[in-house]
């Protein structure tokens, strides 16, 4: 037995097609019997096929359910258990069809099969229904280039890919190989075991660092403990650390304009632990003690270009003498990103920034947009992105982090169609042919 509760709502969409109406949605909600043996009464069923239609927008719906605090199952009808002869279903599937926005989220029935009083009781799927109508509509959708991947992560990936397909297993991974959940969970079920510091790996075992670079007490452990060490330090920041040897041999202080507590920055500062500091803003400078020796400074690559410049003019002014690096530490990509994502900024009324939270330049990429006076966001995925932000944005700039998949952008255009007519218009900065070249042993790079 089951109880539609969006009854008028199925009929509406029903009359509203029989009249023609291409663009009305179609919402289909309600109580059904599920025979997955993992759903249970009261599970929220979102589906991402219906009538052979794909619900692109599914993942959003799914997203806003698990932040209201509901147990969300998505997938296609039969994935979920669910009959295709339900009432609530059987009486909607004729009405769906390719060019109209869909969304299909029933709630799983008593385990006796019958329906529960209110198949709702939280209000979660009316609001979410709600907020998936508002964000309706046609929209503009600006993509900003260069975005994703960067020459670094590309190599660092296939550093670990290679290692994978050519054996043995397990392959270790000192830290998150880059910065990035989709990456490192990809990785880890292809078999690459992630490890914070190499006492967890065993002895002679393949190990293999991040692109963000390790100290050189980090590399003397794993030649301590025999371990077959590939090395995915990001090309630019393996400069950063020749300069800070550099400086360091001539008896500098060195100055690292960077982020506490971020890895690249610890594996820099450990080039040279005695005689390098580090500094954040231009107030940490003001605070710095006299210095009436020789002074350099480096910065992380993955720092806001407004940001670090603020910080060496504190610098330059607070050491006169003060010298910086021969070429600009900042990575070429950073910078890419930075200036294409503050050009979608300008003309956007939200910017959504594809990376995970604990990505410095995905992060600058948020402050990039906010900056412009722009909405801006970082979300790891589609499913990340709150609908409410969407309603009343016609213009909507996407870009992503140096260490997000092209692919998580593919998902969030897909999303942004699903909820109606979208223009997409590519606006490009510069246009990268960087690559690096894979450590001795692994071969030629194909990115």
């Amino acid at each position: 037995m089951t109880k539609d509760v969006a009854n008028d709502e199925t009929k509406d969409v029903t009359a509203r097609t029989a009249a023609g109406s291409a663009a009305a949605p179609l919402v289909v909600t309600g109580t059904v019997a599920s025979s997955h043996p993992d759903v249970r009464p009261g599970d929220v069923l979102v589906a991402t096929e219906f009538s052979a239609v794909t619900c692109a927008s599914a993942p959003l719906l799914t997203g806003e359910l698990r932040r209201a605090g509901r147990r969300v199952r998505a997938g296609t009808l039969a994935d979920l258990g669910v009959p295709l002869d339900e009432p609530v279903v059987a009486a909607a599937l004729r009405a769906a069809r390719p060019d109209r926005p869909t969304a299909v989220v029933l709630t799983a029935g008593s385990a006796d099969g019958h329906a529960d009083d209110d198949a709702d009781p939280d209000g979660a799927v009316g609001r979410a229904i709600g907020a998936w109508r508002a964000a309706l509509g046609p929209r503009a959708v600006l993509l900003a280039e260069p975005r994703s991947f960067c020459a670094g992560v590309d190599r660092a990936i296939e550093i670990v890919e290679r290692l994978l397909d050519r054996g043995p297993h397990p392959v270790y991974v000192r830290k998150e190989i880059v910065h990035n959940t989709h990456v490192v969970r990809d990785l880890a079920a292809r078999g690459a075991v992630f490890v914070e510091e190499l006492d967890e790996v065993p002895q002679g075992a393949t190990v293999v660092f991040s692109a963000h670079g390790v100290s050189p007490a980090v590399r003397r452990d794993a030649e301590l403990r025999g371990l077959d060490v590939y090395d995915a330090t990001c090309p630019l920041v393996s400069k950063v650390h020749a300069e800070v040897r550099r400086y360091a041999a001539r008896g500098d202080r060195i100055y690292l304009i960077g982020h506490a507590g971020h890895e690249e920055s610890e594996g820099t500062i450990g080039e040279a632990p005695e005689q390098t500091v580090l500094v954040q803003t231009a107030d940490d400078v003001a605070a710095l003690p006299d210095d009436e020796g020789n002074a350099s400074y480096v910065m992380q690559t993955t720092l806001g270009a407004d940001e670090a410049d603020s910080v060496a003019a504190a610098l330059h002014d607070r050491f006169p003498g003060i010298r910086g690096p021969g070429s600009d530490d900042i990575c070429y990509a950073t910078t890419n990103r930075q200036n294409a994502v503050r050009e979608v900024a300008a003309q956007a009324d939200l910017v959504l920034v594809v990376g995970s939270t604990n990505s410095s330049n995905s992060v600058r990429l948020v402050e990039r947009s906010e900056a412009e006076g722009t909405k801006a966001r970082l979300v790891e995925d589609l499913g990340d992105v709150p609908l409410g932000l969407l309603a009343g944005a016609g213009t909507v700039g996407v870009t992503a982090g140096a260490s997000a998949a092209p692919a998580l952008v593919e998902e969030i255009v897909a999303g942004l169609r699903a909820l109606g007519p979208v223009r997409t218009q590519e606006v490009r900065v510069a246009t990268e042919t960087v690559t690096f070249g894979l450590p001795s042993g692994l071969g030629e790079s194909t990115a």
